[in-house]
């Protein structure tokens, strides 16, 4: 297979329309410039989408795909109703949640933020970091370093909150990605919205940031084509129906996602601790089933990439890490962040999924992923309401 991506994927356009680029049109509506470069302050236009609101709630909900909103739009007609000013925009690469919020809350891709991945290797020694199981160690200030949206709106006198569950309260990932809001824990879906509430109206210039991470799950475990999950649906368009009716009139609401999700069945599942020779040189399994990083002994890395190539054929876009770098999924990749990323990428096609059965028996028994670059998993919503004034300020 060549190195080019194929059709089928898509590098995601990073600083023109993707999650890394709600929160600095947020507060750059809220008057304050959020510092990345020579990326424009507000590619998607949020300025004029949220109406002149002052005070801002942007509510992520895990795993809602904009393809998954449209396809259940009887279920979630508040999600369904909402304004799409922008229309869709991208995940970032992998499209899965710690990279994404991290890519949310600095506004940065990937490549320049170091959290490259579910899993990764800590460079220099024999291990990997789980981001959801991330505590203290490394060192989250030093792992991810760079400054937040939240951390810049609040220093120019922006009150900034994050609404999510207690459970994440000091982790790893929370401190990567939320770093410089202050941390409001919740324990159900409707505290979430009273919390959201609460937050936004909290003084004169806010912004109140909520997560909410039980449509993710439930896809997971149950399917996006399960019962479990359109009933889970539905109690997040109730949520975003509770948030919408109690907005303050001066203020505005966004709802997005990190990432979509793809049902996976048994006949498109390879598993690589059974697939004979896959796993010969390599040193590390990391990354998921959809966006695998093979990280391997001195020397080998060629021959496993054409090893994987060879094996995995239409099934998979397989790389070396250069190559990976050089198209572009991950960004402007940083030098110091580079080996975090295995020598081997391989994002998945279609529906199949990467499986590792004896080294991830709980993930390889999950009914449905994301991770690699489709179109379904990488599309994401940017849905805005605002409170009455706003509505009817925009009228006129």
């Amino acid at each position: 297979m060549s190195s080019s991506l194929p059709s089928d994927l898509a590098v995601p356009g990073y600083g023109r329309a993707t999650l890394g680029d709600v929160l600095p049109g947020v507060a750059a509506a809220l008057g304050v410039r959020v510092h990345r470069g020579n990326v424009p302050a507000d590619p998607l236009g949020l300025g004029a989408a949220l109406g002149g609101a002052r005070r801002v709630a942007v509510l992520l909900v895990d795993g809602l795909g904009a393809d998954l909103v449209r396809q259940h739009a009887a279920i979630a007609p508040t999600l369904a109703a909402l304004a799409s000013p922008v229309g869709d925009v991208s995940a970032p690469c992998p499209s899965t949640t710690p990279v994404s919020l991290t890519t949310l809350g600095t506004g940065l891709p990937p490549g320049s933020h170091g959290v490259l991945g579910f899993v990764t290797a800590v460079p220099g020694e024999d291990r990997t970091l789980n981001h959801t199981q991330w505590t203290d160690d490394p060192d989250p200030r030093a792992w991810q370093s760079q400054r937040t949206v939240f951390e810049q709106a609040a220093g120019a006198g922006v009150t900034v909150t994050t609404v999510a569950p207690y459970l994440y309260r000091g982790s790893g990932l929370s401190d990567a990605a939320y770093r410089g809001a202050a941390y409001a824990g919740t324990v159900s879906g409707g505290d979430l919205a009273a919390g959201l509430l609460q937050a936004v109206a909290a003084g004169p210039r806010t912004l109140a940031y909520g997560y909410t991470p039980e449509l993710d799950l439930t896809g997971h475990v149950r399917g996006v084509d399960s019962p479990a999950w359109r009933a889970q649906l539905a109690l997040v368009d109730r949520l975003v129906e509770q948030v919408v009716a109690g907005l303050p009139d001066d203020a505005a609401l966004i709802v997005t996602a990190d990432h979509g999700m793809i049902d996976v069945p048994a006949g498109t599942r390879l598993d690589l601790d059974e697939t004979p020779g896959l796993l010969d040189g390599v040193r590390l399994l990391a990354g998921e089933p959809r966006a695998r990083y093979a990280h391997t002994i001195p020397g080998a890395a060629d021959d496993v990439v054409q090893r994987w190539r060879e094996v995995l054929g239409a099934r998979a876009w397989v790389v070396s890490r250069d190559e990976a770098f050089a198209s572009g999924v991950f960004g402007p990749v940083d030098d110091a962040l580079a080996e975090r990323v295995g020598d081997v990428v391989a994002l998945a096609r279609g529906t199949w999924a990467l499986t590792a059965t004896r080294q991830e028996p709980g993930p390889s028994r999950l009914a449905a992923y994301h991770g690699s670059l489709t179109g379904v998993e990488l599309a994401i919503p940017v849905l805005v309401a605002h409170g009455r004034a706003l509505d009817q300020e925009m009228i006129r």
